[in-house]
């Protein structure tokens, strides 16, 4: 993945517009786990939305060697407020989008996060951690060589968000596949990061964990 001097703003009709995100430059490359940091409102899921084209940037240019992304997005769906659709329903629907459906996919793909046990269940019923381990299998039908992930721990106990993590690490050092994740969960960004991207005043800045934690948690930025 590559940024090459990337800004964007909603206002590019008026003449002096605000920029969410400034001349941002970023390469990412395939194999890194990058945690994108920052305070709330400036610019980290609209980064995010750029890397998914569902925006296009006002200046600068986006290359990704891959349309094969998975994504996990922070809103809740639908299905969460009571339509009832169960968790292998679920699975199988997006497997037939996808067209990656087989008769062992639900299996497969619920084994992968120890959730066999609620395959018949609502996935109303589920709870916020399975939930999330619900949706983090499901972005991997198909086998994405990105995985975007948009605050993977909101709204997630203690307990289920060390399975997660585990479980995305796991994915980043054992299966090589290159994760892009939008946290507020400093702890996990600097113990599971090879990268950090510190969005701030509308520019970026790459750093490792370990510059991260000199730079900005000691105070020096």
């Amino acid at each position: 993945i590559k940024l090459k001097n990337v800004s964007f703003t909603f206002n590019n009709t008026i003449k002096d517009p605000v920029y969410i995100l400034d001349n941002i430059s970023l390469n990412i490359p395939k194999g890194d786990y990058i945690s994108i940091i920052g305070d709330n409102g400036l610019g980290k899921s609209t980064l995010i939305r750029l890397l998914l084209g569902f925006l296009k940037p006002t200046k600068g240019d986006i290359s990704l060697n891959t349309k094969n992304i998975g994504y996990v997005s922070q809103k809740k769906e639908s299905y969460t407020s009571g339509f009832p659709i169960t968790v292998e329903e679920l699975i199988s629907s997006y497997a037939k989008i996808k067209k990656a459906y087989t008769k062992t996919i639900v299996e497969e793909t619920l084994k992968l996060v120890s959730l066999e046990s609620k395959r018949k269940e609502l996935v109303s019923d589920l709870s916020g951690g399975q939930y999330q381990k619900l949706l983090i299998s499901r972005s991997l039908i198909g086998n994405p060589d990105i995985l975007i992930l948009d605050e993977p721990s909101t709204g997630v106990d203690v307990s289920s968000q060390t399975e997660i993590y585990s479980f995305l690490k796991k994915l980043n050092t054992e299966k090589k596949l290159t994760i892009i994740a939008v946290e507020h969960n400093l702890d996990a960004a600097i113990t599971n990061s090879t990268n950090i991207f510190h969005v701030a005043n509308s520019k970026g800045h790459l750093c490792s964990p370990e510059n991260y934690i000199r730079e900005f948690k000691g105070g020096n930025k």
